[in-house]
């Protein structure tokens, strides 16, 4: 009975210190509740007693906890409806005022996203859609992490952190933006075709103008230089005639002849004593009597193509 006595004993003081000793890791801490109310926060790591059965321990985490946001649909400034996932990192920093507000990380998570969510409405409602997503993304989301941090300090929460990790506009408004774009540019382009093709052809009306100028001038050009060049060979055989009358007479005649007399389907009847035939009868080239070149003796006829073809 005795021994019995002891090891029961013993067992008692064994649990007894077992419900008197708590440990707190150091990714927690912890409040000392008694009977329902709050002794003391313990928030550095180690062991800790309590008194068993009337104290018991509520353990927070005390890591950087994540909240993430279900998409929302705000409006910005410039009335265009936007589609924004956002997520927040926040910590216990007050436990005492934590469990006496929200309690558990649940109920924090509610409380958190309704302040995030009020937040983002506000902050977007006063912002524009360039503003957002290319000119001020930064500085937006810092206006959103100290409205929320203001309204999460009451709860014995420190946000650490906001971001929105996507905004953009509904699929449907993306769409018609695309093809309000394409429209646009379909139009710059029809735009710009129709001006090269407008400056095409004043180019070509311009080369052509200039073309016919500088053809005119060349026919003119030329003119010149063959009036000066005939008058060049006039005064040449103005001068060789001065020169030989007699020679001359000859030469003009052999070239008269050369001409007149070729092969080809022309006829010229002329009378035998005609002057155009003075050089075959006298290589002098003397001329017959007057008489008988008027003479027009209808019988006796030459006909020079045959002559020619002879």
């Amino acid at each position: 009975m005795r021994s019995g006595l002891v090891v029961f004993v013993l067992v008692v003081l064994a649990v007894v210190g077992y419900m008197s000793i708590y440990i707190v890791n150091p990714t927690q801490q912890a409040l000392v509740l008694q009977l329902g109310r709050i002794i003391e926060p313990r928030q550095e790591p180690g062991f800790y007693f309590k008194y068993p059965v009337v104290q018991n321990i509520v353990y927070l985490d005390k890591r950087v906890l994540n909240l993430d946001m279900p998409p929302l649909e705000p409006i910005s400034s410039d009335k265009k409806r936007l589609v924004v996932d956002a997520f927040a990192r926040y910590r216990i920093s007050d436990p005492v005022l934590f469990y006496q507000r929200v309690r558990d990380v649940e109920t924090a998570n509610l409380r958190l996203s309704t302040l995030l969510q009020s937040s983002l409405r506000s902050e977007l409602g006063k912002t524009s859609f360039v503003a957002l997503v290319r000119d001020d993304r930064s500085g937006v989301m810092e206006a959103i992490r100290n409205d929320v941090s203001a309204n999460a300090k009451e709860l014995g929460i420190e946000v650490v952190d906001v971001k929105i990790r996507r905004a953009d506009l509904p699929d449907a408004n993306s769409q018609a933006i695309y093809d309000r774009m394409k429209t646009e540019r379909q139009r710059e382009a029809t735009e710009i075709r129709a001006q090269g093709t407008e400056a095409a052809r004043r180019i070509r009306s311009r080369a052509d103008r200039d073309a016919t100028v500088l053809v005119a001038e060349a026919n003119r050009d030329s003119e010149i230089i063959r009036g000066d060049g005939d008058a060049e060979r006039n005064k040449i055989f103005a001068e060789a005639f001065g020169e030989d009358p007699e020679f001359f007479a000859f030469y003009r005649s052999m070239q008269a002849y050369e001409a007149g007399l070729q092969q080809g389907d022309t006829s010229l009847v002329l009378s035998p004593d005609s002057s155009f035939f003075r050089f075959f009868k006298d290589p002098a080239g003397a001329g017959a009597p007057a008489a008988n070149n008027d003479n027009r003796d209808t019988g006796s006829s030459l006909n020079l193509s045959q002559s020619a073809s002879q």
